[in-house]
């Protein structure tokens, strides 16, 4: 069955839930907080939209048939949080949480997309989704697997010599206030140049960021070092 793994993969918004909204409003961001499966049906997620006001994302979602009985359950400036169903289009969804029991731990919608990231209980559960996608001739563009196992460098989309550079610099203190050595130091230390040791712990940095906050909004950067 092998060991669990994370995906990032990409999904038309004409074959996802939204689809009117996305392509009817570009500047529209759809954020989703989680998905619970309601049934065979349907899913019921919580949706983050962001770059409208109330006004603007209520008669965008009037114009959805995909989306029903939808709850308002915060709102600010231009961002607001609701709770819905997805009524149509959802089949792909649905095989994941409910044959393939992965977990959609991100989904991002904008500009005629959606990006999600998937944690799969291993690539068995992996390859039931994929063999459906092919069977119902639906789309899902696999862009990147993480295998959540072996060193902890791989699990958080890290190179070697990223997670050792963060490694020691935290150890070091480099990382307090005010910090107990400066990268020169650092650097000295560990037997590198200045330069390597920036860009290790810029990208390692920006690795993280993007692992824990975001998803589709960036680029993956997988294989920097």
């Amino acid at each position: 069955m092998g060991s669990a793994c994370i995906i990032r993969g990409e999904i038309p918004a004409e074959e996802f839930a939204l689809y009117k909204a996305l392509s009817s409003s570009p500047d529209i961001e759809f954020e989703i907080e989680r998905i619970i499966e309601t049934g065979t049906e349907a899913a019921m997620p919580l949706v983050w939209v962001r770059g409208a006001d109330h006004e603007t994302v209520e008669n965008v979602f009037e114009n959805d048939p995909s989306v029903r009985d939808i709850e308002l359950l915060s709102a600010f400036d231009d961002e607001q949080l609701y709770r819905m169903e997805w009524v149509t289009e959802v089949d792909l969804v649905l095989q994941m949480l409910t044959n393939s029991e992965a977990t959609i731990t991100d989904a991002y919608g904008t500009d005629g997309r959606w990006h999600l990231r998937v944690l799969y209980p291993d690539r068995d559960s992996l390859s039931k989704t994929t063999d459906f996608r092919d069977d119902e001739g639906l789309t899902f563009d696999i862009t990147a697997i993480r295998e959540l196992e072996g060193e902890p460098a791989g699990r958080y989309g890290l190179t070697t010599e990223q997670f050792e550079s963060l490694e020691a610099a935290f150890e070091a203190g480099y990382y307090e206030v005010p910090r107990d050595v400066d990268q020169s130091e650092l650097a000295e230390q560990m037997g590198i140049s200045h330069q390597a040791l920036s860009e290790r712990l810029r990208r390692a940095t920006g690795a993280l960021v993007e692992d824990a906050l975001l998803v589709g909004a960036v680029p993956d950067r997988d294989g920097k070092s």
